[in-house]
């Protein structure tokens, strides 16, 4: 019978201890594994140079879809996702009615009938404004806007999967704003803060503003995007915090502009970051400056189109939705600090990308309270073999 027991017992301690690294064993190995080959290219234009920019093509095939990620130059920069549930759909481009923007359908993907969605942000304006009371409130005191419509744009830089377009505004030699798209095949994050997760269904955008003279010795930035879309265009932002800062110390929110239908819970396609920016290149946690946005507003969809040669050639009837990311708050050191401002967002089709702890923490946590819970469930079952094997011993006393 005390065999019995002692066999039990260890059948029911290799259960748990099984049970316990299983679950373990699920958390380090969890992720989002789907895969797509990315390519990326320029779409030839007869006219060489471009008149008035370039026209990027990056292509991002999985299993049985498709994502077009078109990156433009003319007129505001401007990225385009395409979503096809085809693994050969293709991007047509008519150029004279492209670069003419009289009637849309100077861009095409085909075949048609394969769009799953489409949805695309405009880098409209710069706008600049004298913080002198230093309260980072952007009420008055604004500047005349950059018009990013107006900037003398460089030829793309590409080193795949990136590409970089860098341009200066109109009649001025210093500084720039810069623009470097990257697009994945596959999940991970980048080297530099704020090391956003990024998918495979994901584009990332790192937007900086370097050695442009300020205004006014207490200048701050904010920058105008305007979302655009069909019948579901991006329409609300939605706040997540999290406990975890390993990949952005000190950041515990995660910002989302999403599409949905009909605000359901089911988001069909998204821009994310964080509510950071950073005052240098390569950044240490003193050159951190938080940011805000502005409740998105219904924009014009003939003012979008004007300014975006992309936005005209694709859509016919564009819903836009705009909203301002202002950079620094209250006592920050303004822009003449450090000349040097960068964000960084994801622009991606389906739900966001959700921060998990990384397999170090996880080790560390399981070091914390893994360990005593082993010995916890160790020692019980010890306590118990001993009950039952004094269960045992007394129940067979011998008879005199």
């Amino acid at each position: 019978m005390a065999v019995a027991v002692k066999a039990e017992s260890g059948r029911v301690l290799g259960i748990l201890l099984v049970f316990l690294f299983s679950s373990c064993q699920g958390l380090f190995s969890g992720g989002n594994s789907y895969k797509r080959e990315v390519t990326m290219q320029l779409i030839p234009n007869p006219s060489s140079p471009p008149p008035g920019g370039e026209l990027l093509h990056a292509r991002a095939v999985g299993g049985n879809d498709t994502l077009h990620f078109l990156f433009c130059s003319q007129g505001a920069p401007s990225l385009l996702i395409v979503h096809t549930n085809s693994s050969s759909s293709t991007v047509k481009v008519n150029w004279p009615q492209f670069v003419n923007r009289s009637t849309s359908g100077g861009l095409t993907v085909e075949p048609e009938s394969s769009i799953l969605y489409s949805s695309a942000v405009v880098f409209s304006r710069l706008l600049e404004y004298d913080d002198e009371n230093n309260t980072a409130e952007a009420t008055s005191n604004f500047f005349p806007a950059y018009e990013l419509k107006d900037f003398s744009w460089n030829l793309m830089n590409l080193s795949h999967p990136k590409a970089l377009l860098c341009g200066s505004a109109p009649h001025s030699s210093n500084g720039s704003l810069c623009l470097q798209l990257s697009v994945f095949g596959t999940e991970g994050r980048a080297e530099l803060w704020p090391r956003l997760l990024h998918s495979a269904n994901s584009s990332q955008v790192e937007v900086w503003l370097s050695g442009l003279l300020p205004r006014s010795n207490t200048s701050r930035f904010m920058l105008e995007l305007q979302a655009v879309g069909g019948a579901y265009p991006l329409s609300k932002v939605d706040v997540r915090q999290f406990i975890d800062d390993e990949y952005a110390p000190s950041i515990f929110k995660v910002s989302q502009w999403v599409s949905s239908v009909n605000n359901s819970s089911d988001v069909l396609g998204f821009i994310q970051w964080k509510p950071v920016a950073y005052r240098r290149s390569r950044p240490s946690l003193e050159d951190a400056t938080p940011c805000r946005h502005s409740d998105p507003q219904a924009q014009s969809g003939n003012a979008t189109t004007a300014s975006s040669a992309l936005v005209k050639a694709f859509y016919t009837d564009p819903k836009v939705m705009g909203m301002n990311v202002s950079f620094g708050i209250a006592g920050d050191p303004f822009y003449n600090r450090t000349m040097f401002l960068s964000w960084t967002m994801l622009v991606g089709v389906g739900s966001p990308p959700v921060d998990s702890f990384s397999p170090m923490v996880i080790g560390i946590l399981m070091a914390g309270l893994g360990i005593p819970i082993v010995l916890l469930l160790v020692g019980g079952v010890y306590v118990f073999i001993r009950k039952m094997r004094e269960s045992s011993e007394t129940s067979y006393q011998p008879i005199n």
